[in-house]
């Protein structure tokens, strides 16, 4: 441990979700001394978001000696810009989706601390690079299944972030061209719109509405329906959760085959609540990996799940973020 890290041994790491903005104070080894979190979704204005986050923050902040003792702070957000600290135009954020917001000025604002804030699938991969399954390599894609579809780019050791800090953006890759479903970015077709945990519920609807075949599923309201009433329902054998499954992976697994073709990654990663459905789901992303993809890639990617539990992934990598500062 240097001078620097004895004097300032924490960072902060933001994992800025659609829903939940989770904080973790985290040291040098990766070890999360403290957490605290607030509901992203409870502010209109972002100048109320920081505020509250300021709040909530100092708790923990004071836990650990103060804010003396704090290097810096990473910021892992939808939309996320690396180059300028900002967040643009995201869809998912009530404050965000309609500008640009230079979120890192503001946080370092407040704070008195440098701030570096990058996309929230690249943070995720930053931390399974570091803490997780990614350990030791150096040509990998990270895919986030959560409310969205997120992918984090590594090549050559390195995160990609392309000319303007926005490359890598593979879940709105078109799959669907002819009657494509709507997708939050505004286009149709996006992988994003069908294999999401927002779009796997999607299929259950549509599923249910073009076919009898017999499901559990038919006994809820098909508007309350969610990603995790076809888990549990898959589970349980049901038969329509399980071709919704096949239907999401085979997605996926093609996805995966066109993505190989430009970066030959040592594996695929994937990370999120879709992931808790396993086999169900992974299974049907092999099969169709190896029926996509072309030759010269087959059997050489592995594909994993991540290692890290809820949120660590993304905070993680944020705060590895901040070191780098």
């Amino acid at each position: 441990m240097n001078e620097q890290e004895l004097l300032k041994p924490y960072v902060i790491g933001l994992d800025l979700g659609g829903t939940n903005s989770v904080f973790g104070i985290v040291d040098s080894r990766g070890d999360i001394k403290a957490t605290t979190a607030i509901k992203t979704q409870a502010y209109d204005k972002v100048k109320d978001y920081v505020k509250a986050s300021v709040e909530a923050l100092h708790v923990i902040i004071d836990q650990v000696g103060g804010i003396d003792k704090i290097k810096a702070m990473g910021i892992g957000a939808p939309n996320g810009n690396y180059y300028k600290g900002t967040i643009e135009f995201a869809p998912n954020l009530a404050w965000g989706h309609n500008g640009i917001v230079p979120l890192a000025d503001m946080f370092s604002k407040e704070l008195g601390i440098p701030v570096a804030l990058t996309n929230d699938a690249n943070a995720a991969a930053i931390g399974e690079m570091t803490y997780g399954v990614a350990r030791g390599m150096k040509n990998f894609i990270d895919i986030t299944l959560g409310t969205g579809v997120g992918s984090g780019i590594v090549i050559d050791g390195k995160v990609v972030y392309g000319c303007d800090g926005f490359a890598g953006e593979l879940g709105h890759v078109i799959m669907r061209r002819d009657n494509g479903r709507l997708c939050g970015c505004g286009r149709h077709g996006c992988l994003e719109a069908y294999c999401s945990a927002t779009g796997v519920a999607r299929t259950a609807r549509e599923f249910l509405d073009t076919t009898d075949t017999p499901s559990l599923l038919r006994d809820l309201n098909p508007k309350d329906i969610t990603s995790l009433d076809v888990s549990i329902a898959a589970g349980k054998g049901d038969k329509l959760a399980k071709k919704i499954y096949d239907f999401t992976g085979e997605m996926l697994g093609e996805a995966c085959a066109d993505f190989a073709a430009f970066s030959s990654p040592e594996a695929f990663i994937f990370f999120g609540g879709l992931t808790k459905a396993g086999d169900l789901l992974m299974d049907p992303i092999k099969k169709s990996y190896d029926e996509h993809v072309l030759p010269i890639f087959k059997g050489k990617a592995k594909f994993l799940v991540s290692g890290l539990d809820g949120s660590s992934a993304a905070v993680l990598g944020a705060s590895a973020v901040g070191w780098d500062i």
